[in-house]
C-alpha cells in the first residue's frame, strides 16, 4: 500500500486534512448501537470495530511507534488483534475470526482512537521530515478506503438481517441516483499513456506511466441500469449457461444465484435493500452489486464485452464516472516497471496481484477526494458487497 506524493502539503493543510478524514469515520458511526459493531456473517466482511481500530492501528504501529520520541503504546495486544495483512509487522488474527473479538469493547477502540489522534495532534505540530509526513498522507488514504469498507461491510451485515434495519435514510439518495442517458461512444485506436502522472496522492500500483496501443473501440456513456438487468433475469440469463464462464456458471449453480446481491422476490414483487430499509427498485438507478461474473454474462447477452482496464482510463474523459466500481476485463497484474517498496507499507498491493479483477471509476460510498481516473480497485470475482456496477463496451 505505497504511496505516491508528487505534490506536497503542507504542515498545517496536513493537521486539518487528518482531523478532517479522522473525524469522518467517527460520523458515520453515529447511527450505530453497540451490538452493531461486532458482526462478522461472511470472511469478506470486517465488523465496524475491527475497520475503526484497524485505522487507528496503522498511525501507531506505522507512525508513532517509529517515528514519535518515547511514544508508550496504548495496547501491546492491538499490535496482533488489529493487524490485517503485514506480515513483516508480526503475526495478527485471521481475518475470519475478526468477529469473535467481543473484547476489546467498543468504548476501548474509541479511547485507543482518541489517545492515538492526540498523540497525533502533537506529533504533527512537530518539525517532520518529507517522508513522514507522505506517510501521514498514505495513512489517511488508508482510512478513507476503510471508511468506503466500514460502509459496504456494514451493508452486508445488515442486508443479511432478517429484520432488514435502517442504517440511515440520509444515504437513500445516494443509492437511487440515476444513471444518464447515452450513446456508445466511438475511440479512435491508437496509442495512450496508462498510469498516475501528476501532481496529488497515487498508489504504487497505479505506477509506473507507461504507454499502450489500443484498437479502435466503443464505450457507453452510461452505465446498465435496473431496468436492463431486470429484463436480463426476465430472459433467463441466470438460467444460460451459453453467456457464462465455466467457473461463473458453476458458482451461479453451486449458490442458487438469480439476481443481484440485496434484491428480494417479495410477495411476487423485486424489492432490494439499502441503507434505508428494504424498499422498491429504481429502474433508471445503475445496477449494483454485480459479481464479474454477472457482469461478462450480462455483456454477451447485449452482445457486447466489458472494457479492459486500459480502454476505460483512455475514455474516462468522454463519460462520467464514480457512481459504481466498474469491472474492467483487465487481471489486477503490475503496471511495467512496477516495484514494491521495502517494509511493511510496500507489502500490500503487489502481493495481491494474483486472480483478481480490475474495477475502475469509485462508487457513491467512496469518500470525497478518494477518486481518480487511474485508481485500481481488485476484487475476486465472485464478490458483490461492494457499489460494483457494468459498463459495456464493443
Amino acid at each position: 500500500m505505497q504511496g505516491s506524493h508528487p505534490k506536497r502539503v503542507s504542515p498545517e493543510d496536513l493537521r486539518e486534512l487528518y482531523l478532517a478524514v479522522r473525524s469522518y469515520t467517527e460520523k458515520l458511526c453515529e447511527p450505530l448501537e453497540i451490538e452493531d459493531y461486532v458482526p462478522q456473517p461472511v470472511v469478506d466482511v470486517s465488523p465496524p470495530k475491527w475497520n475503526i481500530a484497524h485505522t487507528t492501528w496503522f498511525f501507531e504501529e506505522m507512525i508513532l511507534k517509529n517515528f514519535s520520541q518515547d511514544y508508550k503504546v496504548f495496547d501491546e495486544s492491538f499490535r496482533f488483534l488489529f493487524n490485517s495483512y503485514y506480515n513483516s509487522v508480526g503475526e495478527r488474527t485471521l481475518r475470519d475470526h475478526r468477529g469473535d473479538l467481543s473484547r476489546p469493547t467498543v468504548k476501548r477502540i474509541f479511547e485507543y482512537r482518541k489517545y492515538v489522534d492526540e498523540k497525533m495532534y502533537v506529533f504533527l505540530d512537530s518539525d517532520l521530515a518529507q517522508d513522514v509526513r507522505d506517510l501521514v498522507i498514505l495513512g489517511l488514504n488508508h482510512e478513507q478506503q476503510h471508511q468506503e469498507l466500514f460502509l459496504t461491510d456494514l451493508k452486508y451485515i445488515f442486508g443479511v438481517n432478517p429484520l432488514f434495519p435502517v442504517y440511515s435514510n440520509d444515504f437513500l439518495p445516494i443509492e437511487v441516483t440515476e444513471s444518464e442517458q447515452g450513446d456508445f461512444i466511438e475511440i479512435n485506436g491508437g496509442t495512450f499513456d496508462i498510469g498516475f502522472d501528476g501532481g496529488g496522492f497515487c498508489f504504487d500500483n497505479e505506477l509506473a506511466l507507461h504507454k499502450v496501443f489500443l484498437n479502435d473501440f466503443s464505450i457507453c456513456e452510461r452505465l446498465v441500469s435496473n431496468r436492463e438487468y431486470t429484463e436480463f433475469i426476465e430472459d433467463g440469463g441466470y438460467g444460460d449457461f451459453r453467456l457464462w464462464h465455466s467457473e461463473g456458471w458453476d458458482w451461479v449453480r453451486q449458490n442458487g444465484i438469480e439476481k443481484p446481491l440485496y434484491w428480494h422476490d417479495l410477495n411476487g414483487e423485486l424489492v432490494q435493500y439499502t441503507y434505508a430499509g428494504l424498499g422498491k427498485i429504481w429502474p433508471n438507478a445503475p445496477v449494483c452489486h454485480i459479481s464479474f461474473y454477472e457482469a461478462s454474462a450480462f455483456a454477451e447477452w447485449k452482445g457486447c464485452r466489458l472494457p479492459t482496464e486500459f480502454e476505460w482510463e483512455a475514455a474516462s474523459g468522454r463519460f462520467r464516472w464514480g457512481l459504481r466500481w466498474e469491472w474492467t476485463n483487465s487481471a489486477y497484474l503490475p503496471y511495467p516497471g512496477f516495484k514494491k517498496a521495502a517494509g511493511a507499507v510496500g507489502e500490500y498491493n503487489g502481493k495481491f496481484m494474483i486472480n483478481q479483477m480490475v474495477l475502475r471509476g469509485g462508487s457513491v460510498v467512496t469518500p470525497p477526494g478518494h477518486s481518480r481516473k487511474t485508481y485500481r480497485n481488485f476484487f475476486h470475482p465472485h464478490l458483490r458487497w461492494q457499489f460494483t456496477g457494468i459498463r459495456l463496451a464493443t
